[in-house]
């Protein structure tokens, strides 16, 4: 399957998700997508919003149902990122430790990766939120740095509540015509992929390289 095959499969499973089960399904979607899953709120939230506005969700009031949809798209994907940071917290070493090797990682690095994180990462966890492949992916080295579960969680909630905000007006405002955000947010993930590598390459420059170049004076 093409990736654009891919993507309208993704589409699709969304769409019959939210249609069959309502804000139940939301909630689902929204969780899978904070256990890094490839489901992406790009899509879930703008449909629900186009759906809660012109009152295909619910019977409620159109303004009810869209504050009912925010609070269940958060709640979800706080879970969900709540599952990816335990997993970071009580797996991620361990596994950086067995497998870490074949990475030129090492428990050395491990630890100083936790202090940058603890330095810089706590707002992070809110800032990127904003931006598609790391609003994921960013709770895993929360949870190996042993970030605050309260302030992860109050991090996570304030980039969520901005973010599905923003994703729910733009089905609203867009309506039947909500597919065409996706095209801005493909280029916007491009963008984001290489900006990550680049900040994973100028990090692991700090902590490994470099550290053994000043050893090695």
């Amino acid at each position: 399957m093409s990736i654009s095959g891919i993507i309208v499969a993704v589409i699709n499973f969304v769409e019959y998700v939210i249609i069959k089960l309502g804000y139940p399904g939301v909630f689902f979607l929204m969780l899978l997508e904070g256990m890094l899953l490839p489901v992406p709120s790009e899509v879930v939230m703008p449909f629900s919003g186009y759906l809660a506005f012109y009152g295909m969700l619910d019977p409620f009031n159109r303004y009810i149902s869209i504050i009912i949809l925010l609070i269940v798209g958060t709640v979800g994907n706080l879970t969900g990122a709540l599952i990816a940071y335990f997993i970071g917290k009580y797996g991620g070493d361990a596994f950086i430790i067995k497998y870490g090797k074949y990475l030129l990682l090492n428990k050395d690095t491990i630890d100083k990766s936790k202090v940058w994180f603890e330095k810089y990462g706590k707002l992070s966890v809110f800032t990127t939120r904003f931006l598609p492949v790391f609003r994921t992916f960013i709770s895993i080295p929360a949870g190996i740095a042993n970030m605050d579960i309260k302030q992860f969680s109050m991090y996570t909630i304030a980039g969520d509540l901005v973010w599905d905000s923003i994703l729910i007006y733009l089905g609203i405002i867009l309506g039947s015509r909500w597919h065409v955000i996706l095209g801005f947010f493909n280029n916007l993930t491009y963008i984001a992929i290489v900006g990550f590598i680049a900040a994973i390459i100028i990090v692991y420059y700090y902590l490994a390289i470099k550290p053994r170049k000043t050893l090695n004076k």
